[in-house]
């Protein structure tokens, strides 16, 4: 079908919405018409080069929507599920997936190639040009063409334009914390970004019970939705957070850290470690450039305190289970989904959705397409 969508031609260059050509689902594959997309951070990796991708390249990895065609072998999904899309796919067969580690799934390596999970084709194309699907999804369109391994069946009475934002900055928020970090009760934890991951394991880390909960930002306004969400003390700055942290602990720091920030540097990470007490974690849940290996680390620091450094995505979580999870949660009144969508957009909107992201406007903007 010819459809629309926002399409990134040129490292550096605007997305350029134009038309474009959504092939049919073959087979194990859906066709889904969206509601709404998020405009995540990584997305703008793609621009700036910092995520190294093919081009031309269909943003958007974050999704919700209904199914309105389906493949043959597909038996899970029908016409008329609502569906959230995983920006990791998850096929439940390969080693990670057996052994509950669906975020680590080995369909993951065709992330950036961008090549269809089925037969190693292409399901958009653009000027006679093949175009690769961001995350194997490309949810800057309105419908997109995916394996049934990237979407996960949602209950049909959840409001589907915030369902999108489960589809990755809640999800792995909410992961960062209580799987990753595994924040207990009265522990001190400090997130690192406000933004659209970090804000989510700000309400998550209040719901585990975590006191205080200590964020870190530069915008004045995400310091104060931050409140809104849980947080009990708000810094601009690691160097302001650090001294307060140490009157807040008598000293003894913060048992978790969570690096959340948009696009990480290599000092980060001693800042989130000299925040980190004695035998505490520092999570790494944000992006950085892909050629960018160079981090400040304290090694006497990490060996003597035994601080512990780990990496994190998609929060640790396994997409098919934790999504409906959190969706449940957002239904019984514990998870504030609403309160995320600073500013909703038209498509042909995206480059000032990205914009106002880059200027501290929003903790999520929100694409959303007419029916």
């Amino acid at each position: 079908m010819k459809t629309k969508g926002a399409l990134l031609w040129e490292i550096g260059s605007p997305w350029s919405v134009e038309e474009i050509e959504i092939g049919d689902p073959q087979p194990g594959e859906v066709t889904v018409q969206l509601v709404a997309s998020g405009l995540c951070h990584s997305d703008e990796h793609l621009v700036t080069g910092a995520t190294p991708i093919r081009l031309p390249v269909l943003g958007g990895h974050e999704g919700s929507g209904v199914v309105v065609e389906v493949g043959a072998g597909v038996t899970d999904l029908k016409v008329g599920d609502s569906v959230v899309t995983a920006f990791i796919p998850a096929c439940g067969k390969c080693p990670p997936c057996a052994n509950g580690h669906q975020n680590l799934c080995d369909l993951g390596a065709l992330l950036l190639a961008g090549t269809a999970i089925s037969d190693g084709g292409f399901r958009v194309s653009a000027k006679g040009q093949d175009v690769v699907q961001m995350c194997l999804l490309g949810t800057f369109s309105p419908y997109i063409t995916v394996h049934e391994a990237s979407v996960v069946k949602i209950e049909p009475d959840i409001p589907l334009a915030v369902a999108a934002l489960v589809g990755c900055a809640v999800t792995t928020g909410w992961g960062s914390v209580t799987r990753v970090a595994d924040v207990r009760p009265g522990e001190t934890v400090v997130i690192m970004g406000a933004g659209g991951v970090g804000m989510n394991a700000v309400q998550s880390a209040a719901l585990a019970g975590a006191n205080p909960v200590v964020v870190i930002d530069p915008v004045e306004a995400k310091r104060k939705w931050a409140t809104d969400f849980g947080a009990t003390h708000t810094y601009a700055t690691a160097a302001e957070a650090t001294a307060a942290v140490a009157d807040l602990t008598r000293g003894r720091m913060a048992e978790k850290v969570i690096i959340a920030v948009g696009d990480i540097q290599g000092e980060d990470v001693q800042d989130a470690l000299t925040l980190t007490g004695k035998g505490g974690r520092a999570v790494v849940t944000g992006m950085g450039h892909a050629a960018n290996l160079d981090v400040k680390l304290s090694l006497f620091q990490l060996t003597l305190l035994q601080k512990d450094l780990q990496g994190a995505i998609f929060g640790g979580c396994n997409p098919r289970a934790e999504i409906p999870a959190l969706l449940a949660l957002y239904q019984a009144g514990r998870l504030n989904l609403d309160g995320l969508v600073t500013t909703r957009y038209q498509l042909e909107d995206i480059n000032q959705g990205y914009q106002d992201m880059r200027d501290g406007k929003n903790i999520r903007g929100l694409i959303v397409y007419p029916e």
